[in-house]
């Protein structure tokens, strides 16, 4: 796999909540925006603003960071990158000493009930040691609407799950397949419902179901 089949990082976090929505958006290339999506874009871009670098005492601030995985197949960029002044961090070019990395992901809402923002927090953790030769322990989710921060540790059990979701991801664009659509409360927030159609595909017949019932009531 070269860096050019890498699927997008933050599609890990749209599979999370509905693997249907992500196809649509990374195989079929169908994209609509709302004011959800628009807020929450808005509120990246300026969080990604790379020439913002900041430096306070024994921290360091990057933004809009580009990380890439092999292991995941996945690249993004990360909304910020604290650099925390560390006998056992890491080296940095230009700079004194060493220096522990912890990624922080700005999210516009509330904390999800589901695990979508940890298991890309955790991607993006994945992507940053494979990057820098170290191992980073936790990250940190950041609330706009609650104002405040998440520190999310990345267990074993979060990376198992990062890495079977990745591989599931991969698996789907290998195959071009975009699954079927789970309904719920989502689906009245999502800005491609009128081109998912949900209520409409739950009712939706296989080719083999309706061949096998076309059969039958020929028989």
């Amino acid at each position: 796999m070269t860096e050019d089949d890498y699927l997008p990082l933050s599609g890990i976090h749209q599979f999370a909540v509905c693997r249907r929505r992500w196809a649509l958006i990374e195989i079929e290339r169908q994209w609509v925006e709302n004011v959800l999506t628009a807020d929450g874009r808005i509120l990246h871009e300026r969080a990604h603003d790379d020439a913002l670098r900041e430096k306070r005492g024994d921290l360091l601030i990057l933004r809009g960071l580009k990380v890439s995985s092999r292991e995941l197949g996945l690249s993004g960029v990360c909304d910020v990158v604290e650099f925390y002044a560390c006998e056992d961090g890491i080296p940095l070019h230009g700079r004194k000493g060493t220096w522990l990395p912890c990624p922080v992901e700005y999210k516009r809402g509330k904390p999800q009930e589901n695990d979508c923002d940890r298991l890309q927090l955790c991607a993006q953790g994945m992507c940053l040691e494979e990057m820098l030769a170290c191992e980073i322990p936790q990250g940190v989710l950041f609330y706009y609407e609650s104002r405040r921060r998440e520190t999310v540790s990345f267990t074993e059990d979060l990376r198992r799950q990062t890495r079977a979701m990745a591989a599931e991801m991969q698996e789907l664009f290998r195959r071009r397949y975009t699954p079927k659509v789970k309904p719920g409360a989502f689906c009245k927030r999502c800005s491609l419902q009128e081109i998912c159609l949900p209520a409409l595909c739950r009712h939706t017949r296989s080719v083999a179901q309706y061949l096998q019932q076309h059969m039958e009531d020929s028989a």
